[in-house]
């Protein structure tokens, strides 16, 4: 008996010392907070460096119906701390109509005085009417708060003309996949590709680089090219920027150089986007 129960202690504390030396949970990398947040705002402010394509991407939305929300024109200009809408506008509810037939509260009637004539308009008191139109045409662009003097602009680029039949999509780069598409997980609205710091970066179809920078928070160094009025997609965690917002860009021509910036290793996140929903990648990108 004795000996059991000795056997019985030592296996207990056996199961403790393992259960205290088993690994931690691993972290999820710094930077990997490429989804869209899980509440939208009803407004963002903008940033010095914003477009509106780095305002949709940051927050899942399509860029048209953006730039509709907001009363936006091409080449979509926004301002520095102009406020945007992230919802659509409420809906204006129908006036009542009056009532034509059926008891009514009677109207006050308004009496006519013919003995008092209409007061007449000085000739010369009423400005040309060209003049007036376009005064108010000025005021109707510049953005309310900033009083005369418009604030500078942020970065503004014209929009992707429609690509000319299907999208030919290619590789952006040559590593190996080591993080696959899950739109259930947090940092996997995209693929991850392995490589070397300097590898090259190439877009992976013909289209126009709306966005360069690194003002989009998990991204590190960013481009993002629209190929159509359907797709984009995006270049993340780049060394360098080689392509320039507004730049025409053909599919395998290098725009970046493969970096680390934004999270903890050499790789490149790379995400096609829908009508501004995530898609896997690896649906329109050839077999290796």
């Amino acid at each position: 008996m004795p000996y059991r129960r000795t056997s019985l202690s030592s296996l207990v504390m056996l199961c403790l010392v393992l259960a205290a030396c088993a690994p931690v949970a691993a972290r999820a990398p710094v930077g990997d907070r490429s989804q869209a947040p899980l509440r939208v705002p009803a407004t963002h402010t903008v940033r010095s460096g914003d477009t509106l394509y780095s305002i949709g991407w940051q927050y899942g939305l399509d860029v048209e119906k953006l730039a509709a929300w907001n009363a936006l024109r091409p080449p979509y200009r926004i301002y520095r701390g102009q406020r945007l809408r992230l919802r659509p506008p409420p809906r204006e509810a129908p006036r009542p109509r009056a009532s034509v037939s059926g008891p009514s509260t009677p109207r006050a009637s308004v009496p006519k005085t013919a003995s008092s004539p209409a007061p007449s308009r000085p000739k010369t008191a009423a400005p040309p009417a060209r003049a007036t139109t376009t005064a108010k045409a000025k005021a109707r662009q510049t953005p309310a708060g900033y009083g005369k003097k418009a604030p500078a602009a942020s970065r503004a680029t014209a929009p992707a003309a429609a690509a000319r039949g299907p999208l030919r999509w290619r590789w952006p780069a040559s590593g190996r996949l080591i993080s696959r598409f899950d739109a259930r997980r947090p940092g996997r609205k995209g693929i991850d590709i392995a490589g070397k710091s300097g590898d090259p970066v190439r877009a992976a179809a013909d289209g126009v680089v709306v966005y360069a920078g690194s003002g989009l928070s998990g991204y590190g160094r960013l481009i993002i090219i629209k190929h159509n009025k359907v797709f984009l997609s995006a270049y993340a965690h780049n060394r360098k920027l080689m392509a320039k917002e507004g730049q025409r860009v053909k599919a395998g021509q290098r725009i970046a150089q493969m970096g680390r910036s934004g999270t903890d290793r050499t790789r490149l996140h790379f995400e096609i986007r829908r009508n501004g929903s995530p898609v896997d990648p690896l649906r329109y990108l050839p077999k290796r």
